[in-house]
């Protein structure tokens, strides 16, 4: 077993984290299974299980639930609430982890270029890079977000959106880094012998960069999850009937007294997911670098944690 793996399996709340990622992750995948076997779909309505006398809350108790309904249904359109939740994981994680991607892409390239160029390439990418952290990030997603073409897929639309504006943070991290291995022995070879920046970049730096960029990258996926919910309770990002968590809890604002399930299932499913997908973030990046100590404390018990093992 590696290293990486002993420190990781060393914090329980890693662990725990990791395992509600991996189911989430399943069940965003087996979203159509799951619906198939209750069966229901997110988008079909029920009015028969509308209660138009009462406001369109719905018909029973705890809004709704039975067997053919596991979460009840949605109030005033009939909606089923497990298909919906469930689809909406899909989208949630979905747009997170492709924002994530384009973020990774973007900022690992700007930042070895300008870390690894020369001084002119470095001054204007720097520029720019400071340029992209200074601008408010939901201001300049929902700007471009309300100039795009309606017919435009919105779940991809919001991935490329928030992909696009915040690269800055990594690309920062990447500069710095390589900025310092760019001076090491084995790199100033590579120049010596030939190498083009290029296979110097692919050779000698990327392997160098991967733990700083994982690290990062999974603390993104959650600031992306929350950013894209966002966006979705703006009214700007997935639009219905395409289920979101956030676009879920957009309708549900004006339904938490006469029916607190409808907004208690999406924000309950938000809160797990960010908070697991952090905990997770935060025991990568410690077991990545055993000498940082977890901002949670997690596993760092006496004579147990990575920062004792960093030291023997």
């Amino acid at each position: 077993m590696t290293p990486f793996l002993r420190r990781l399996r060393r914090q329980p709340a890693v662990l725990v984290a990791a395992g509600v990622v991996a189911l989430l992750v399943l069940v965003a995948l087996a979203a159509p299974l799951l619906t198939a076997l209750e069966g229901q779909d997110p988008t079909t309505y029920h009015p028969e299980l509308i209660d138009s006398a009462r406001g369109g809350v719905p018909v029973g108790p705890f809004g709704g639930i039975s067997g053919e309904h596991w979460l009840g249904v949605e109030p005033q359109t009939g909606r089923d609430l497990f298909a919906r939740l469930v689809y909406g994981a899909r989208v949630s994680l979905g747009v997170a982890l492709a924002a994530t991607g384009v973020q990774v892409f973007i900022g690992v390239a700007v930042g070895i270029a300008a870390g690894f160029g020369n001084r002119w390439v470095d001054q204007v990418l720097s520029r720019a890079t400071d340029a992209i952290v200074a601008l408010p990030l939901m201001v300049l997603a929902l700007a471009l977000m309300a100039v795009v073409p309606s017919g435009f897929p919105r779940p991809v639309l919001v991935a490329l959106v928030i992909g696009l504006v915040a690269w800055g943070y990594l690309a920062k991290i990447v500069r710095a880094q390589t900025v310092t291995l760019k001076e090491l022995d084995h790199v100033a070879a590579a120049r010596l012998s030939g190498w083009g920046s290029v296979r110097i970049a692919r050779r000698e730096l990327l392997p160098a960069l991967a733990a700083p960029v994982i690290t990062y990258a999974a603390l993104l996926v959650p600031a992306n999850i929350t950013v894209e919910a966002a966006l979705s309770f703006l009214g700007v990002g997935v639009k219905p009937p395409t289920a979101s968590w956030g676009q879920m809890l957009t309708s549900a604002d004006v339904w938490y007294q006469a029916a607190p399930q409808y907004l208690l299932y999406p924000a309950g499913a938000l809160f797990v997911t960010v908070l697991a997908l952090t905990v997770l973030g935060d025991g990568v990046r410690t077991a990545l670098d055993p000498r940082a100590a977890s901002r949670l404390r997690i596993g760092t018990g006496s004579g147990h944690g990575p920062a004792r093992e960093a030291h023997s």
